[in-house]
């Protein structure tokens, strides 16, 4: 594996093309080793309550989500 700060010496031109030669080979692995197990659970029950109209709109979810860190 090649030494991180050899490749943090590289010029940025090198140093994006190693970046994206890394994404390209993670895009090739098996998704199901890139997410834990618990991840298709939730995926598979905001699939559903979104088929069951059971959904909230962008701005209430935000909406939400502010009252739930304000202080």
């Amino acid at each position: 594996m090649p030494n991180l700060d050899a490749l943090t010496q590289l010029p940025l031109a090198e140093r994006l093309a190693a970046m994206e030669s890394l994404w390209d080979s993670l895009c090739q692995d098996d998704a199901a080793e890139l997410s834990p197990p618990w991840h298709a659970a939730v995926l598979e029950a905001r699939l559903r309550e979104l088929a069951e109209g059971q959904h909230r709109d962008w701005k209430s979810a935000k909406d939400a989500l502010r009252k739930l860190t304000e202080r």
